[in-house]
C-alpha cells in the first residue's frame, strides 16, 4: 500500500510537468497566432492519454519501489525488473511520461507548439534510453540480453 501511493504522489508531478509544458506552448502558440486545437476530440484523446500514461507510470514505479530502487537515480540500478509493465516495455516509466503524458496534455490544451516540441524530443529520449541500456548490458550482461531480445524499447 505505501509502494502504491509513493508511486501515485510521484507520478502526479509528471502530470503537473507534463501540463505545465502544454501550458507553456498554449502561450507560444498565442505569441506566434497559431491556431489551437479546440477540438472535443482531441480534448478526449488527450485526457485518455493522460490518464493512460499516468497508469502505466504508476504501474511501473510501483514495480521499482517494491524492489527497493529509485525511480530517479543517477546510480545504476541493483536489479534487472522484467515484471509487471516491463513485459511489454522496456521503458514503461518514459513511454508514460514523455509519450502519453506529454501528448495527451498538448491534446488536451490543444497546442499545435506542445505537440511538435514533444515529437522533438523523443528522438532525444531516445538517444539517452540507449545510453541506459548500454549501461544495463555492461551490468546484467546474459539476462539483459535475453530481456533486450524478448521486449521492445517502446512498445
Amino acid at each position: 500500500m505505501i509502494n502504491l501511493l509513493k508511486s501515485i504522489l510521484h507520478n502526479i508531478g509528471v502530470v503537473i510537468v507534463g501540463l505545465a509544458l502544454a501550458y507553456l506552448g498554449t502561450m507560444i502558440d498565442s505569441l506566434l497566432g497559431a491556431p489551437t486545437l479546440n477540438s472535443t476530440v482531441a480534448a478526449m484523446i488527450g485526457a485518455s492519454l493522460l490518464a493512460l500514461g499516468f497508469l502505466l507510470r504508476v504501474w511501473a514505479t510501483v514495480y521499482f519501489y517494491a524492489h527497493s530502487m529509485r525511480v530517479i537515480s543517477l546510480e545504476p540500478q541493483a536489479s534487472l525488473i522484467t515484471t509487471g509493465p516491463y513485459r511489454f516495455s522496456r521503458n514503461p516509466l518514459y513511454l508514460g511520461g514523455n509519450v502519453f503524458i506529454f501528448f495527451g496534455a498538448a491534446l488536451l490544451l490543444g497546442s499545435p507548439t506542445a505537440l511538435v516540441a514533444t515529437a522533438l524530443h523523443l528522438p532525444v529520449m531516445d538517444r539517452f534510453i540507449r545510453r541506459e541500456e548500454d549501461l544495463l548490458q555492461r551490468q546484467f550482461g546474459d539476462p539483459w540480453q535475453a530481456y533486450e531480445q524478448r521486449v521492445r524499447r517502446w512498445l
